[in-house]
Order: structure tokens, then C-alpha cells, then sequence
């Protein structure tokens, strides 16, 4: 793990060094490029005439992770009354991103799967399993101590077990899945589509009430062909363009200059797995104007 200097103070350029891992670990923490970004801004406010007594990357973690776990704790409030199911915010994540960016750990379903544990295992799985950082380094940025991280590690290790499904399939061959997936959609191929499905495919919708979609999820092969086709004729006049999200080739749609939804799809080579479809449009503000120049709009 890449160290700053000790007692350096934390300099503009220190602090850009580790910019993207900030970034990426306040994802992970609260599933929000959003409010990702405005951690790490505030982040740097508040270390700018801060004296490093350790090192940089620690103590840019330690603050990144306390206002993430401010932040997760008043999420969780909100979400209480959060309409139909959630999912992490999409992220643009360029084939050009480092190990940092690497498409498991940062993939809808396992964001998703983070989101399920309590704050203190999430933010303690994160720091020590993703970014390698030292017991002490952790247990000074969620404020317990080393006994009581290690308690939380192996917990949150045990659950995300139990649920996590490890995919050893290359990119490629996951990339030539969804491409087969979309092209299926795009020309209404009732056949091909179901040849690219798993028999117990589920469709997910986030739509948090502010969005026509689905409810509940869908699930079976052909309850969810019939899902995607009637989607894509909907959306048979509205622009649409394959970017990786999340690690993933997914399809994006604009109806006029809006982003309105996010299309990706979790499975191995040969089938579809899951197909998460994000189209609240609180979280598709941000993708869509880093995106707009693929909208043709």
C-alpha cells in the first residue's frame, strides 16, 4: 500500500495523489457517486492546515471514512421511507481505471451486498479487505479499537460469504454477454434474448418513487424477456448508448437531454443473471452530465 511522507502536512498535491482512492472508498461507503464527490471535497477542507502526524493516505481515510459514516447513518434514516428497491448510484468507471476500480468490487451487486452490513462492518470490510489499510490505520478512522475491528471484519467477512457469488469470468467474455444482451433488445429478438438469460434471472428496479417502473423485482426467464422487450419499445425513440458503469458494459437511455435509465446486467459467459435497471432520476443527475456527450442530444 502506497504511503504519504509523516509529519509532511497534507499538501494540494498529496492530496490529489490520493484523490481517486477517496473517491472510491466513499463510494463504497455510501453506494453515492454523489455524495462521493462532496466528501472529498469536504475532505480536503478540512485537512488543508492539517499536520500529518501519520500517514497521509491514513489520515485522509480516517476523515473520509467518519464523515461517510455520518453520512450512512442519516441514509439509513431517509431510507425508511424509500419507495421500492435500492440500488447503489451508477459510477463511471473508464477501462483506464487502476486495481482501485477493479469490476468486483465495485459491480451493483456487491455495493449492494456492502449495503447490507451495519455501518462500522462496512466501513471496516472497505478499509482493510479493498484498500489494505493496517489494523491500527482502522480502527483509528472508524474510532474503535483493534480487538473490535477484527470482531466486525470477520462478521462482515461471514455475511458477504454467504451471499457473494465470486465471478472468475473474464471481462471479455462478460462484455460479449451484455453486448449479445443489448443487441437482443435493440432488434426485439424474442429468441436471442431468452438464449442469453438464466432460467432464474431477476429483474431490479430503483425507482424510489419518482420514476415509472417496476415494483417489486421480476423474476424467471421469460417474465423478464418480456419486461426488457416491452421496455425497449417504449423506449424505441430515445437515444441510447453502452458505456462501463460500475465496472460493466451497460445501457444507458435518454429520453430528450435526460438520462432516465441505467441498464446493466450481473452473470458469467453464457447467462444473465441479474438485470438492474436504476431509474430514479436523483441518481442519474450526475452519470447524465458526465455522460451527455453520448446522448447525441
Amino acid at each position: 500500500m502506497a504511503r504519504g511522507g509523516r509529519g509532511d502536512g497534507v499538501t494540494p498535491e498529496a492530496f490529489a495523489r490520493e484523490r481517486r482512492m477517496l473517491h472510491g472508498l466513499a463510494y463504497r461507503l455510501t453506494g453515492s457517486a454523489a455524495d462521493a464527490d462532496d466528501v472529498v471535497q469536504e475532505a480536503w477542507l478540512r485537512v488543508a492546515d492539517v499536520e500529518a502526524e501519520r500517514s497521509t493516505r491514513a489520515l485522509l481515510a480516517t476523515v473520509v471514512t467518519r464523515l461517510c459514516l455520518d453520512e450512512v447513518r442519516s441514509a439509513r434514516r431517509r431510507r425508511e421511507t424509500y419507495v421500492g428497491p435500492w440500488l447503489p448510484e451508477p459510477l463511471e468507471t473508464p477501462d483506464e481505471g487502476d486495481a482501485l476500480d477493479d469490476a468486483e468490487h465495485v459491480s451493483v451487486a456487491f455495493v449492494a451486498m456492502l449495503d447490507a452490513l451495519n455501518p462500522l462492518e462496512r466501513a471496516v470490510y472497505v478499509l482493510r479487505e479493498l484498500f489494505d489499510l493496517d489494523f491500527a490505520d482502522v480502527a483509528q478512522a472508524v474510532d474503535r479499537s483493534e480487538a473490535a475491528c477484527r470482531q466486525a471484519l470477520h462478521r462482515a467477512r461471514e455475511a458477504l460469504e454467504a451471499r457473494r457469488t465470486k465471478n472468475v469470468t473474464p471481462r471479455a467474455r462478460r462484455d460479449a454477454l451484455a453486448q449479445r444482451f443489448f443487441t437482443a433488445l435493440a432488434t426485439g429478438d424474442v429468441a436471442a434474448l431468452m438464449e442469453t438469460l438464466a432460467d432464474d434471472v431477476r429483474a431490479v428496479a430503483d425507482h424510489g418513487g419518482r420514476a415509472r417502473s417496476i415494483r417489486r423485482p421480476v423474476c424467471g426467464a421469460d417474465r423478464v424477456a418480456r419486461l426488457m422487450l416491452g421496455l425497449a419499445t417504449k423506449n424505441g425513440a430515445s437515444s441510447t448508448a453502452v458505456a462501463r458503469v460500475n465496472g460493466a458494459l451497460s445501457l444507458l437511455v435518454w429520453e430528450g437531454a435526460a438520462l432516465t435509465t441505467v441498464l446493466s446486467i450481473e452473470g458469467d459467459a453464457e447467462r444473465v443473471a441479474a438485470v438492474y435497471l436504476v431509474r430514479n432520476p436523483e441518481k442519474l443527475a450526475r452519470l447524465g452530465s458526465v455522460m451527455a456527450g453520448l446522448s447525441g442530444a
